[in-house]
């Protein structure tokens, strides 16, 4: 009973399958590639979407990741010491070259001031009270002189005797070493001048530096030592200032685009274009400023910096920025889009679509990249329709249904319309 059962299921499969058989040769699929169903003669085209290849100048960009850096960092320390008396801004304010930042104590250096002040002026008066000596001995040497070379005369005559002219002479030579002493006694004084007015100067600047101020436009940082604390000369850090306006990025490029590069720099004002890489705003334009003065052996890559006006100040120290670098302009270059180009064993190669729909593997050589599109070096002429989607679909020689990229429908949507 068991085996009549499992032979009364097979011949029913049986049936099953030869019903199955007879519908599909009724329905005259043709056995075309891709079957359409009972489509005629389309039935073996497959949809893709092309493009055609066009002729425009395109710029040769280099994109690489930059770093951006303040155009200038100064780090605020004071050049006297005291106490750190007031603060004249707020942590992140932007200040301008010469806004008064910090103040330090200055009684002690007031104090000292006056002292030295004081101090030229009984120098001064100690100059002119020897002046005025000077002239008074000066008078008398002159009426010593004078006595001397008289007596001389009448020693002659026989009427002085010759001790009389001896007293004279000696009189008259003591009175000249005296003007001599007087004189240099006013050098002396000169002298004495001019150190303490050297050091009345070096108090007035050192009282000058308990007043801070900025030294560039910039940016202030973190308040390192707050008011009331000491601070030293020329050691405790107050704070930084850094410019931002302009500002530097610096990034590498690889050593094979140096002679590019370095034929035209200095020559010509070579674009920079920096974006954030969280961001779709515009570029920010800069220009290209310092060339590294050697490769690095390690990476094999060259150092450069730009500079940007950073006018709006979106830019800031320590930021990663995707950099772009033109380094000419290919002319009527052969352009495709990106996705039209494959990848075989042989290199490059794209499918071109000819007159009678029929598509050709054609090798290409690449150029430039240019955003989403490829120049095409050789291999390909403006004007030739390649296919930029459903390359999985098609093989050389066989036929396809092209349609522009967006048209609305695909291949078999229009068959069924049909």
């Amino acid at each position: 009973m068991r085996n009549r059962i499992f032979l009364f299921v097979g011949v029913l499969v049986c049936s099953a399958l030869l019903q199955t058989a007879c519908n599909q040769q009724q329905a005259g699929t043709g056995g075309a590639p891709g079957g359409g169903g009972g489509k005629g003669k389309k039935g073996g085209e497959a949809p893709v979407v092309v493009v055609k290849a066009v002729s425009k100048d395109v710029p040769m960009d280099l994109d690489v990741i930059g770093n951006v850096e303040a155009s200038s960092t100064v780090s605020i320390k004071p050049q006297v010491s005291g106490e750190l008396k007031a603060a004249f801004f707020k942590e992140g304010d932007f200040v301008k070259a010469g806004d008064k930042l910090f103040e330090i104590d200055k009684r002690t250096l007031s104090a000292q001031l006056d002292q030295a002040t004081a101090n030229l002026a009984r120098s001064e008066a100690q100059l002119r009270q020897a002046t005025a000596n000077l002239a008074r001995d000066m008078a008398q040497a002159d009426y010593l002189r004078s006595v001397a070379e008289r007596n001389v005369m009448l020693m002659k005559e026989g009427i002085a005797s010759k001790e009389q002219g001896a007293q004279a002479s000696a009189q008259a030579q003591a009175q000249k070493e005296l003007t001599d002493a007087d004189r240099a006694a006013i050098e002396s004084s000169r002298a004495d001048i001019a150190a303490k007015k050297a050091t009345l100067d070096n108090l007035r600047v050192q009282l000058g530096f308990t007043t801070i101020t900025a030294p560039i436009t910039g940016r202030t940082g973190t308040l390192m030592v707050k008011p009331g604390n000491i601070v030293s000369a020329n050691s405790t850090e107050l704070m930084t200032v850094s410019q931002i306006q302009p500002v530097n990025v610096t990034f590498a490029v690889p050593e094979s685009q140096f002679t590019k590069i370095a034929s035209r720099f200095g020559k010509e004002r070579i674009s920079v274009f920096a974006t954030h890489q969280d961001t779709n705003e515009p570029p920010k334009v800069g220009t290209l400023t310092f060339l590294e003065s050697s490769v690095d052996a390690t990476t094999g890559t060259l150092r450069l910096r730009a500079s940007f006006p950073n006018a709006d100040r979106t830019m800031w120290p320590g930021q990663f920025v995707r950099v772009r670098m033109r380094l000419g302009v290919v002319e009527g270059a052969v352009v495709v889009p990106n996705q039209a180009v494959q990848t075989g064993q042989d290199g490059s190669f794209v499918y071109v679509v000819k007159q009678d729909r029929s598509v050709e593997n054609r090798p290409v050589t690449l150029g430039v990249r240019n955003g989403m599109d490829l120049v095409i070096a050789k291999g390909l002429a403006e004007g030739e329709t390649v296919v930029t989607e459903g390359q999985l679909r098609i093989a050389p020689g066989l036929k396809v249904n092209p349609r522009a990229p967006g048209a609305g429908g695909g291949g078999g949507k229009k068959k069924k319309a049909e």
